[in-house]
């Protein structure tokens, strides 16, 4: 069988073409706390600018990240390296699922110079899934970690990863280039993994961010779920107790907001109380911080919250 790529017509093509045939999903309608302003601002402009005067993806964008006008008018941005395409179709993203380009060997030397033009004391790192890659992705993980290092010694720099399933030696690879935070989200509760996350395993995941702890237990990891998908309280919790069991130190947990009828349905609004009572249980469990909120995402306010978690370390071993 020959398989003939449209490139002529690629941008006319469906962004989830695996999800086209699907029936609509209901849509509830936002509560208050979800509202956020349109991002109109100039520093939003010229973030926007450097973007795309560097070829640079971002997962603000990609994924439509609601905090986007908020961070963008500060000039930060999570990066999204090696490409726009994802390899993955999990039924929550809003990233273009697809068969990707080859990888941009000069792009780790772009984030890098886009990193300087920004400014940043803080960047996060993330990737789509490159499950086409033998590692992944990994050794462009680590690539772009060092070129941050060369042309901003000063950055501290968040990695966010994929699970690179069955892709030996790939956590390996990027934790030896010595990231400042290896994150890698959870996203929901185990026993919504066949319907939201499907192309994962969740001890898999579990069994990263522990693998990360033994490469360096000097390195924060950090991890995230969303909430609104049907899971139940007490999976919640479980997730807790096993990222404590595996050492992670840093917990993210945000409202799942859905991004078109075809993606999978919020089933519920979880309650700004609600948050409140997460974050104060996950505290009490051990985690040396946690943001947890309607609008809090993996990269928001990640600067700040690394500050803060390097002064909880401190605190803790004095």
């Amino acid at each position: 069988m020959v398989v003939v790529l449209d490139t002529v017509n690629a941008d006319k093509r469906s962004r989830h073409p695996e999800k086209a045939h699907r029936a609509d999903t209901p849509a509830l309608k936002k509560p208050d706390w979800i509202r956020v302003k349109a991002p109109v601002s100039k520093g939003y402009a010229e973030t926007h600018k450097i973007m795309r005067d560097n070829g640079l993806h971002t997962v603000c964008e990609e994924a439509g990240c609601p905090n986007i006008g908020e961070c963008w008018e500060k000039k930060h941005a999570t990066f999204m390296i090696m490409g726009d395409t994802c390899t993955r179709a999990c039924a929550f993203c809003n990233v273009k699922t697809g068969l990707p380009a080859s990888l941009d060997a000069l792009e780790p030397v772009r984030v890098a110079e886009a990193t300087a033009k920004l400014g940043l004391a803080h960047i996060v790192v993330t990737s789509v899934d490159r499950d086409d890659l033998d590692d992944g992705g990994a050794r462009h993980f680590a690539a772009t970690i060092r070129a941050i290092r060369e042309h901003c010694p000063k950055t501290t720099i968040e990695v966010l990863t994929p699970d690179f399933l069955r892709k030996d030696g790939a956590v390996e690879t990027v934790a030896a280039a010595k990231p400042d935070v290896f994150n890698h989200n959870l996203e929901t509760v185990p026993s919504k993994y066949l319907t939201v996350r499907p192309g994962a395993r969740y001890f898999a995941s579990i069994r990263l961010l522990q693998r990360v702890k033994e490469i360096d237990p000097t390195m924060f990891t950090k991890s995230g779920i969303m909430v609104g998908l049907g899971e139940e309280r007490n999976e919640v919790m479980q997730v807790m107790d096993d990222l404590r069991a595996a050492g992670v130190d840093f917990l993210t947990i945000g409202q799942y907001l859905q991004p078109t009828r075809k993606h999978h349905a919020v089933v519920r609004f979880v309650t700004p109380d609600e948050f409140k009572a997460y974050e104060a249980i996950a505290y009490a469990k051990g985690f040396l911080m946690v943001s947890a909120s309607p609008l809090t995402r993996s990269s928001h306010h990640a600067g700040e919250d690394f500050a803060r978690l390097k002064a909880a370390r401190s605190a803790r071993t004095c």
